[in-house]
């Protein structure tokens, strides 16, 4: 049995340490807003915060966790960050297909928590682990200098 905090809550599960997390979250709590992409850690899909600190989950092994606490995208807009970031997608209409758009906000959200006011330059750093199949990524960057202001 391994206990994760996840969103907040305790949670025992009965898992393999290898088993990566994004499996962890999705099959055994039930958590789908974490989304499946490219399985090898190259598109982001999967990010969640372990720790405070944007990771992603396809290949994280839930026996690496330990005490950190875990973040989804059930609970990001719980945060003053999330909150802002998810209001800024809606603004700005940055959504087309919507599939990437969790971990696009899991990393945005990252990247306010460490760079309260960041430059184009540190936003294509921090995002280009997230890929967008949609290219909205004019939008993207515009809502996160939006939920940078607001």
């Amino acid at each position: 049995m391994i206990t994760l905090l996840v969103n907040g809550q305790p949670h025992q599960v009965n898992a393999p340490t290898d088993m990566p997390l994004l499996w962890v979250l999705r099959d055994i709590l039930g958590m789908t807003g974490t989304k499946f992409g490219c399985g090898i850690a190259q598109c982001g899909a999967c990010t969640v915060h372990v720790g405070g600190e944007p990771v992603r989950s396809c290949l994280y092994p839930v026996g690496l966790i330990g005490d950190k606490p875990v973040t989804t995208i059930e609970a990001i807009g719980s945060t003053p960050n999330g909150h802002k970031v998810q209001q800024a997608w809606i603004d700005h209409e940055v959504p087309q297909c919507g599939y990437c758009q969790s971990g696009q906000i899991m990393s945005a959200t990252a990247l306010l928590n460490q760079i309260p006011a960041p430059t184009d330059a540190e936003i294509d750093a921090a995002m280009s682990g997230n890929l967008c199949r949609c290219g909205t990524y004019v939008r993207i960057r515009a809502a996160i200098h939006a939920a940078a202001a607001g």
